[in-house]
């Protein structure tokens, strides 16, 4: 593909971008004719949704049911004061038609949950999550495993502490929020290695990264050579992953 099928100021919005081996024009294309679901405008979806925006993306949806709080804003960049009690997806969406007009933005205020989550399954999924001042991100592609094969029994009740209890350092979400952009980036345009089959775990306090691999589960009840997960249930044991998907 041809730089000069862009308009002249996608070619100066993105000069940096196509001015990438590993990107360029032809990525370029591809990041402007792709669609992203961003389940959860907060803490993680936040710099997701940024930076995915800048970099041309060319329909964003926002899932989230949840409103503006004041305790909100110490990480969840997207949203401001004058957005306190009002939608987050519709505060993000503007913000996000402000940064770049190229982007359509579908604000939808409705949870992913048990409910309409198997549609997705069948899509590369970028998961982050984030605890106090630790996160992690992996990337999940149809037929090479799937979250069960990482983690295959969720931990007890209460193992794991409420948000509000446990705490999160103010900048973790951006570190974690700012790979899980990169690796969809990398998605779209066929870049890179991804994080597939790889979990990055990140210590903030320590500011260490380590890997861990994993693998496809030929047993695993949800992907595995004989599934026997059909529908999901809710689960409020990890009531952590509520800061994972905000």
């Amino acid at each position: 593909m041809a730089e000069a099928s862009l308009t002249a100021e996608q070619r100066q919005r993105y000069a940096r971008h196509l001015a990438l081996a590993e990107i360029g024009p032809a990525g370029q294309r591809r990041l402007l004719r792709s669609s992203v679901l961003i389940v959860g405008v907060g803490a993680l979806g936040s710099p997701v949704a940024l930076y995915l925006a800048a970099a041309g993306v060319g329909t964003i949806g926002l899932a989230d049911h949840d409103h503006v709080r004041l305790s909100n804003l110490q990480r969840q960049v997207i949203h401001s004061v004058a957005g306190l009690n009002r939608s987050k997806v519709d505060g993000a969406a503007r913000t996000l038609g402000a940064l770049n007009p190229d982007v359509k933005v579908d604000a939808i205020e409705a949870t992913v949950d048990e409910h309409n989550a198997m549609e997705l399954l069948r899509k590369p999924l970028v998961h982050g999550s984030i605890f106090r001042i630790e996160g992690q991100v992996t990337v999940f592609v149809p037929g090479r495993g799937c979250y069960r094969c990482l983690y295959p029994e969720p931990p007890p009740a209460g193992a794991i502490e409420e948000s509000e209890q446990a705490g999160v350092l103010a900048t973790l979400p951006g570190i974690i929020g700012t790979i899980q952009a990169a690796e969809t980036i990398k998605q779209i345009t066929r870049a890179g290695d991804p994080l597939v089959n790889r979990v990055l775990l990140h210590d903030t306090m320590a500011m260490t990264f380590r890997e861990v691999r994993y693998r496809r589960n030929s047993g695993c009840p949800t992907c595995g050579d004989r599934p026997s997960i059909t529908s999901l249930a809710d689960s409020h044991a990890a009531v952590g992953a509520e800061e994972g998907r905000r």
